[in-house]
């Protein structure tokens, strides 16, 4: 009919979602709404799309007696309409782990929580072989997980557990992943077995169908009927993914008045150490892969395999409401501040609490240094930003801030910023180094 700000929403969101259609009457929100949730849950978890108009809102809904039985039948029915699911057998993809010498269990992002931490810590335990966790859009690149894409070279096994084959892990092509590497895959969705069987064709050993976590269970129940022995290689794995280099103890910027990123961030791991729940939130281009690599907290909230920046601030005051009277730390970049400076004053209304500390660089970094590595510094445009003071933006919307350009002075004023009880920027004047590519020089080569 044309009314105000009327467009077609659900065809705009349906390629990002699960579902997406517009609710045709104020009698079928509930139904759509319980509609949506059974989508968003089943398989692999993400969202739906429901578009509720103008009509529909302000309406008067009277739902007919029984609508909530008949909804709940028709989800039944879609449920049983499905190929049936083959009852996960757990002792095949055992048998297939232990076959090898170098096998690996990989974990998508819905692991990368506290509690599938601790599964995955379970699952490495119980079997001996290493569990790794794979959620960076940086893939088998991400500094967080220090020089595992060495180690990830040598595997002779994989076994892909709610993790996609994709870019992440560069589709399974060597010299990523060798060419004589086995694979084996369980995930809640059929379809995407069937893309990493089209992508690795004969080395596809073994697949099932199954969440995640009824997966991990699975496996490290049925693995721990025998006793797990620990190899060197889950040794050799862990201490790549631990590895930093000894030289960033002693990183510093080339730049008067910059802190080198090492310097401007391993310092907060002490304040996230002094909590059992502590939450780390990091965002950005390069300055976030830096965070990355040097922090650690029981709760990590990063960018995901998407790799869209900005939602740092947003992030942490969220967290500060689901985990509070717990340290929150946010780090960001300055592009990324820039998105969403005003939930400062979010923060302040409320009051949630937390330090923030922004790497600024005065630029795009990200995106410098790719226009760096394929044009050349005569092409680098468009990248550069202002050294803004992002502490004096805090201040303004009545938080704390700080600009700090030493880096004795980090620590201390971290400690004054959560001290103030208030959302707080700490403007960190660094210097805009490339995020760091992890690799340990002791590790054997492929193939050794």
């Amino acid at each position: 009919m044309g009314a105000f700000q009327e467009m077609r929403q659900p065809n705009i969101a349906a390629p990002l979602c699960k579902a997406s259609w517009t609710c045709a009457s104020s009698e079928q929100v509930a139904t759509d709404v319980e509609k949506a949730i059974a989508i968003a849950k089943d398989g692999r978890a993400g969202p739906v799309h429901v578009s509720l108009p103008t009509d529909a809102l302000e309406g008067e809904s009277r739902p007919a007696a029984g609508s909530r039985e008949k909804q709940r039948a028709r989800n039944e029915k879609r449920q049983a309409a499905r190929a049936p699911k083959p009852k996960l057998d757990a002792a095949i993809s055992i048998e297939f782990l232990r076959a090898h010498v170098r096998p690996l269990v990989l974990c998508g992002p819905a692991a990368c929580t506290r509690r599938g931490r601790e599964r995955m810590a379970m699952l490495e335990d119980a079997t001996g072989v290493p569990v790794i966790g794979m959620e960076s859009p940086r893939g088998i690149g991400d500094p967080s997980l220090g020089a595992f894409a060495q180690m990830l070279a040598q595997a002779d096994a994989i076994l892909l557990l709610g993790k996609r084959l994709d870019f992440t892990l560069r589709f399974g092509r060597p010299p990523a992943i060798a060419e004589t590497c086995r694979f084996a895959q369980i995930d809640p969705q059929q379809d995407e077995i069937a893309r990493s069987k089209r992508a690795v064709r004969s080395r596809m050993k073994h697949s099932a169908v199954a969440s995640l976590f009824e997966a991990m269970q699975a496996l490290t129940q049925r693995a721990g009927k025998h006793a797990a022995v620990r190899s060197g290689w889950l040794d050799e794995v862990r201490a790549a993914i631990d590895y930093r280099p000894s030289d960033w103890a002693r990183a510093k910027s080339t730049m008067p008045g910059r802190l080198h990123p090492v310097a401007a961030l391993r310092p907060l791991q002490a304040l996230l150490d002094r909590h059992p729940e502590s939450v780390f939130v990091s965002d950005g281009g390069e300055f976030g892969q830096w965070a990355q690599a040097c922090l650690r907290a029981p709760h990590r909230l990063i960018n995901g395999v998407a790799g869209a920046i900005g939602p740092a601030l947003p992030f942490a005051v969220a967290s500060c409401i689901a985990k509070p009277h717990v340290p929150v730390i946010a780090a960001m970049g300055d592009g990324t501040f820039g998105f969403h400076p005003a939930e400062i004053d979010t923060a302040v209304r409320y009051p949630l609490a937390f330090p923030a500390v922004v790497g600024n660089g005065a630029r795009w970094n990200a995106g410098h240094q790719i226009q760096l590595r394929e044009y050349g510094p005569a092409r680098a445009i468009g990248t550069d930003l202002l050294p803004t003071r992002y502490d004096d933006v805090a201040r303004g919307f009545g938080g704390h801030g700080e600009l700090v350009n030493d880096a004795a002075a980090l620590l201390p004023a971290a400690k004054r910023a959560i001290d103030s009880g208030l959302p707080s920027v700490l403007n960190v004047m660094i210097e805009g180094l490339p995020a760091p590519v992890v690799k340990a020089p002791s590790l054997r080569s492929p193939g050794a």
